[in-house]
């Protein structure tokens, strides 16, 4: 056999999850990425609020609310359903640096918090979530590389020669072997999704969709690539037989289309996107 092509196992050590040491402290790569993600969000979040008129200071004031409750929730969420293991190990709950949280936790934490938000600030709910939408599925591609680097988040077992024949370079190739196995590296594909969403948000700013709807295509969007990539995954949060991930993506995809319905009947939703007035 070829050892170019299939070279030793020990040929390819995995990243080193940890990204630098301050003193004692480790700070490892999964909190540094999905950190980046999320100020790269809030940036371009900030600038479209500017170019809608929102009050300069809408989404800083946001997140100093919406960032630590969506991580919790996120975390009580994927404890929920791996309650098996952290009713033995109690101690793990708040280690979430080693990966163990869950995107639709923080999105039921962080959508609760915007609502509540916007009632308080006089701002409407719909016209803040348009605005945010393109950055929080930007957010979620750059966030996908933190399970990367803790080798978590993939899907069942391939060998190396499928993944050399998707032509993805070496170092993501290596990282998708663990212990001799080779996985479906699904983080990158959610990741290539997700980064789709965006650029496909950004475009549909210029169609002046009616208020609501840019962020009801990201949840319709995002959750149609969930779906898919979900059913190759090998560590899904399940209740029963059922993929939790799998089943509130159908359920989203529903109430979106719904709500885009009703709002239109109803009226709700006449002004549009690039409207600038009825903040």
């Amino acid at each position: 056999m070829n050892n170019s092509q299939n070279p030793p196992i020990d040929q390819y050590p995995a990243l080193d999850p940890i990204a630098f040491n301050l003193g004692p402290i480790p700070v490892h790569w999964y909190g540094v990425i999905i950190g980046s993600g999320l100020a790269l969000a809030l940036y371009i979040a900030i600038r479209e609020a500017n170019r809608r008129k929102l009050p300069q200071d809408t989404f800083a004031d946001l997140m100093l609310w919406a960032i630590p409750i969506a991580i919790i929730s996120a975390r009580i969420y994927y404890v929920i359903f791996e309650w098996d293991y952290y009713s033995q190990h109690p101690a793990d709950i708040p280690k979430i640096w080693g990966g163990g949280i869950a995107i639709h936790g923080a999105l039921i934490g962080a959508v609760i918090t915007a609502i509540i938000f916007t009632r308080k600030r006089g701002i409407s709910f719909w016209k803040l979530a348009d605005i945010a939408a393109p950055s929080i599925i930007l957010g979620q591609a750059i966030g996908r590389w933190g399970n990367f680097m803790n080798q978590e988040a993939h899907g069942r077992e391939v060998s190396r020669s499928f993944l050399e024949g998707l032509h993805l370079p070496d170092f993501i190739i290596n990282q998708m072997e663990i212990d001799g196995v080779y996985y479906h590296p699904t983080f990158l594909y959610e990741s290539l999704w997700n980064f789709a969403g965006f650029i496909l948000l950004i475009l549909l700013r210029r169609v002046n969709l009616r208020r609501g709807e840019m962020f009801l295509s990201y949840v319709i969007w995002y959750s149609i690539g969930r779906f898919f990539v979900e059913g190759m995954r090998t560590d899904s949060l399940m209740l029963g037989s059922l993929r939790m991930a799998q089943t509130i993506s159908i359920a989203l995809i529903i109430a979106a289309i719904a709500i885009i319905y009703y709002r239109r009947k109803k009226g709700h939703s006449d002004v549009r996107y690039l409207d600038e007035s009825n903040i």
